[in-house]
């Protein structure tokens, strides 16, 4: 089959513990993309494995070895990839052989066209148990009925980007689960295409059922972003004014208890909940919000990055 595309490619997979999957997923890559201008880079997000010893051993030109200091989370290793990618299209898949590399071709087709800049698929009869299903549902559920964006398959690693859209992400924390949100709020066109989904080939799943409750955390973030990043005062002004005017009230009730019926107001607890009342109303949530702009600020505006490279190997060993 001739290439769609003669435009470089990259493909992205984060790697943990993957030994036994690695060297396989690299050929069906390869018999896969024959023709095309890709690399492959794999982000080793600190295996205690031999993956990093198995990626090496291919020495393969078109494989490019990120090694991470430490264990950072898929976020942080899709943006270690992402950083490092030179292709006009990025691709994310997962490295346990459940995303089929034979699905990228049809989905390049369809980015190669101009109207979307992310194509992500919706994986059909999928391979997973339960404990993986049942967070999955729940998020796609709340992405659906909170954002209003209709995507039916948020936890699908198999996507391509163009490379405007993927570098422009500023993926951090556990932001992985809501990548198409996030192209999203960017401004990205957005298709989707059902695509195969295999049974893990090896090893085992590193997600439980604690994930319900990082989607949930991560979800309410994701909704402060959208609908109040810009104009913070709309959430934070109205409820701060409202529990102030709530505290004002207890206390004029006080006063007037205390000053015109002439009762002891000094032992009542309404008089403890009055002032925090106030003081939550200036400044509850604040807090939140002032840390969450001043991380974008550190990495930001000072061009770092909340991840720390060990090095880099290319193919044939030369390191980076």
């Amino acid at each position: 089959m001739s290439p769609v595309t003669n435009a470089p490619l990259s493909i992205v997979v984060p790697l943990y513990n993957e030994e036994d999957n690695v060297a396989l997923l690299t050929q069906k890559i390869h018999e896969t993309l024959q023709g095309y201008n890709y690399q492959i880079i794999y982000v080793d997000d600190f295996s205690r494995d031999t993956t990093k010893k198995v990626v090496k051993a291919l020495n393969d030109d078109k494989v490019a070895l990120i090694e991470l200091k430490k264990n950072y989370g898929q976020s942080l290793a899709l943006a270690a990839g992402i950083d490092y990618a030179q292709g006009e299209y990025i691709i994310t898949m997962d490295g346990d052989l459940q995303n089929d590399p034979a699905d990228i071709p049809k989905m390049l087709e369809l980015a190669v066209q101009g109207e979307y800049d992310l194509i992500t698929g919706i994986r059909q009869k999928r391979k997973d148990s339960l404990v993986k299903k049942i967070p999955s549902k729940i998020a796609n559920f709340l992405v659906r009925r909170v954002t209003k964006l209709d995507i039916k398959d948020n936890g699908c690693a198999l996507k391509v980007f163009t490379k405007e859209i993927a570098k422009g992400l500023n993926l951090y924390g556990e932001m992985h689960r809501f990548i198409t949100l996030l192209a999203h709020l960017e401004g990205a066109q957005i298709q989707q295409v059902p695509v195969k989904h295999h049974a893990r080939h090896a090893g085992k799943s590193k997600y439980g059922l604690e994930r319900i409750f990082k989607v949930v955390a991560d979800m309410m973030l994701l909704l402060f972003i959208r609908k109040y990043f810009q104009r913070p005062i709309h959430l934070f002004g109205i409820f701060g004014v409202f529990l102030f005017i709530l505290g004002v009230f207890i206390e004029i009730y006080l006063l007037i208890l205390k000053f015109g019926f002439g009762q002891d107001i000094g032992t009542r607890p309404l008089l403890i909940f009055g002032m925090m009342f106030i003081l939550g109303g200036i400044q509850l949530f604040t807090i939140g919000i002032v840390m969450e702009l001043l991380i974008r600020t550190y990495y930001e505006s000072q061009s770092k990055r909340p991840y720390r490279i060990k090095k880099i190997t290319i193919g044939d060993g030369k390191t980076t």
